[in-house]
């Protein structure tokens, strides 16, 4: 190992004590009863559910997977994407936080989403937690595993090891942290996490938009490429075997694409995911005061446009840089990496390559423990075994937590894994399971208990639908992300299978009233 590599690795080191520093602190109180462990006690305060609420949702995409789009194929694709994501931002922090923070108390302080969507509909057969549970399992599995991957990309990118056992270190450390502290440590941590993203980011942008000669120079750069730098078009790499060709030492792009409506709408409905995503959902559950949940929605906005604009931009000013660094798709995701280890020093690239882990750290810990949390409290203490000790379901999540983590590995051995694609089916699969059930049981008093498990099931089978046999079959219009046509389908399915059903008991329909007005005890 030399000194370069020697030094950023010290660097993170440093970086990875003062993580688990922060779960020894929080080791004590987050182990006293599984609300503390599992949701902080609703102890959080504006700042801490802000970023580490948005920490938690991006993840090591947005260091790596978002650059590596824009520097594949242009702008078009990472800038709808990050416009979608940020109106759904502003959209869930405007009208889902308050709401849900409020029904959450009302519903037997639910402090799972699975517990409260059974609650809010008094189910006794836990039919809703169950489905809810498992689809939980299901996709934050997929969801760590993304975050795995960047682990391995990233440590086998610096050190020249092999990819899988960087990726395998990197999942024993993220499961040791996560058995060490929960919700609490996970959300202290993710604050501080969000902190050095951003600053990542930043350094990054400013350092090598100078080493180009200039925001002007990467635009001027940029617009040599055909549909690189355009709103409606789309830049196509030449790729023989999956490998971009290179002609007289540049990079060969074809003729660009067209990019309409449909695929704009498409990349925009990303945006929707955030009405269905747990560890975002949950910090809107767990803050202490609902009337912090306004200054929290700035600050989160703020971090948000800050962080998407700057990775967009990361890709297109790499794609200038080192035109024939990345020639595959998966490789271009390491163009973060490459530019950090280009233009700083050793100790300072250090910090920066810790934005990449604080990424993945902020995430998949935030994935591990919510699934955890769906078998433990809501599968083995609500349903199998109902009179179980509070130390029993702590030491049930400590084993689901294991469980998960190796079935997390072994999704991501493949070194080939793209970030960006395992994080979108993940990603639509939240979306279009939990996103229609959950604004339709804030704001319809209408729904029932038949149209939430309609609603589920149908939306995250579609997911699966369009996502494995409609798409690959039959191409062009079915070729639109998944998440859209399954939160269509979703939506429909709760409201028609509500309508033709029972209507919800006058408890039920109390319990809505009272939340709506405001009208809950603390």
């Amino acid at each position: 190992m030399d000194s370069k590599t020697l030094q950023i690795l010290i660097s993170m080191v440093v970086y990875m004590a003062v993580v688990i520093v922060i779960g020894l602190v929080y080791a004590k109180r987050a182990n006293k009863n599984s609300e503390e462990y599992f949701l902080g006690g609703r102890s959080l305060g504006p700042w801490v559910t802000a970023m580490s609420a948005e920490a938690s949702d991006m993840s090591g995409w947005l260091l790596m997977g978002l650059p590596g789009v824009a520097y594949w194929c242009g702008l078009a694709d990472a800038f709808w994407t990050a416009f979608g994501l940020a109106v759904g931002t502003y959209l869930n922090w405007l009208i889902v936080s308050k709401r849900l923070r409020r029904y959450s108390i009302r519903a037997n302080n639910s402090i799972t989403l699975p517990e409260f969507f059974s609650n809010r509909f008094r189910e006794k057969k836990k039919v809703i937690l169950l489905i809810a549970a498992a689809f939980i399992l299901i996709f934050f599995t997929v969801y760590a595993a993304s975050c795995f991957v960047t682990c391995g990309k990233l440590f086998s990118t610096l050190f020249g090891t092999s990819y899988q056992s960087m990726m395998i270190l990197g999942a024993v450390f993220v499961l040791a942290y996560t058995l060490l502290g929960g919700f609490l440590a996970e959300s202290a941590s993710d604050f501080m996490q969000a902190i050095v993203m951003i600053v990542a980011l930043t350094v990054i942008v400013t350092i090598s938009t100078i080493k180009a000669g200039g925001f002007g120079e990467v635009i001027s750069n940029a617009q040599q490429i055909p549909g690189f730098l355009e709103f409606f078009g789309l830049a196509s790499p030449e790729v023989v075997d999956g490998v971009q060709a290179v002609k007289d030492g540049a990079p060969v792009f074809g003729a660009a694409a067209p990019y309409g409506i449909l695929t704009i709408c498409s990349m925009m409905a990303w945006g929707l995911g955030y009405f269905g995503m747990p560890q975002v959902l949950l910090r809107f559950m767990a803050i202490r005061k609902e009337d912090e949940l306004k200054r929290s929605r700035r600050i989160a906005m703020v971090w948000v446009v800050i962080s998407l604009g700057v990775a967009v931009f990361i890709g297109i000013v790499g794609r200038q840089l080192f035109p024939t660094a990345h020639l595959t798709k998966g490789g271009a995701e390491n163009i973060f990496i490459t530019l950090s280890e280009s233009f700083l020093p050793p100790i300072l690239a250090g910090f920066v390559m810790a934005g990449i882990l604080a990424a993945t750290i902020s995430s998949s810990d935030s994935y591990l423990l919510i699934a955890a949390s769906a078998f433990a409290k809501n599968v083995f203490q609500g349903v199998c075994k109902k009179n179980a000790t509070e130390k029993q379901v702590m030491w049930v999540t400590r084993l689901t937590l294991l469980v998960l983590a190796l079935i997390g590995i072994v999704i991501a051995l493949d070194e080939k894994s793209v970030i960006f694609t395992i994080v979108s089916f993940a990603w639509a699969g939240f979306g279009a399971t939990f996103g229609p059930l959950m604004l339709f049981s804030l704001f319809w008093k209408r729904t029932n208990k038949a149209g939430a498990v309609a609603g589920m099931v149908s939306g995250a089978a579609m997911v699966f639908i369009w996502k494995l046999v409609l798409n690959p079959t039959f191409g062009g219009v079915f070729a639109i992300y998944e998440l859209l046509p399954a939160f269509i389908v979703s939506s429909l399915c709760i409201v028609v299978v509500s309508l033709m059903t029972k209507a919800p008991s006058k408890e039920i329909e109390e319990d809505f009233e009272a939340v709506r007005t405001g009208n809950i005890a603390e």
